[in-house]
């Protein structure tokens, strides 16, 4: 199972290390996908608290909310 987020602000490929790394730091050992065009990033497995990896990937710069 997967868990897809909304981020916002992202426009570049260091965008997407900074939302990896924030997503990784909640979630060790979790496999991040990020689409730059479409603003979503996608969390494997699905992590057990979605709001903390919300919260992660905000405090790197990037609103973001669990999609749906």
């Amino acid at each position: 199972m997967s868990t897809v987020f909304d981020v916002e602000k992202m426009s570049c490929q260091n965008c997407v290390k900074h939302v990896t790394k924030a997503v990784q730091g909640a979630v060790p050992g979790a496999e991040v996908q990020v689409e730059l065009s479409t603003g979503k990033v996608t969390v494997t497995p699905s992590p057990a608290d979605p709001a903390a990896v919300a919260k992660a990937i905000e405090e790197a710069g990037y609103p973001a909310k669990v999609a749906g």
